[in-house]
């Protein structure tokens, strides 16, 4: 199992646009064969970030959901939005259970 974590902090004023184009990556990147959870949100303290939780059985399933179209659109703002480099980590998991 794969863990993702990836997190974008947007320029002034670019935000609105990236939140706009990062909501339509979710639904269809929860429908692809092999994504256990996929979760976008906007940071609590800065509006202009937005991290991205993504869970997938294995990288053949990451592979999958980032070749969707919906990833491409925001791949092509990242460039002209971001306030930073993107950063990003892979987890590998070999276990995991439910909480409590």
């Amino acid at each position: 199992m794969l863990v993702v974590r990836f997190k974008i902090t947007c320029q002034p004023g670019k935000a609105a646009a990236v939140r706009e184009a990062l909501a339509k990556v979710v639904a269809p990147s929860r429908a692809t064969a092999g994504v256990v959870s996929f979760d976008i949100a906007q940071d609590l303290i800065d509006s202009n970030s937005f991290i991205a939780t993504e869970v997938f059985e294995d990288r053949p399933a990451l592979d999958r959901q980032e070749q969707l179209a919906e990833v491409a659109a925001v791949l092509s703002l990242l460039p002209d939005s971001v306030a930073s480099e993107p950063e990003a980590t892979v987890f590998h998991v070999s276990s995991s259970e439910p909480w409590g």
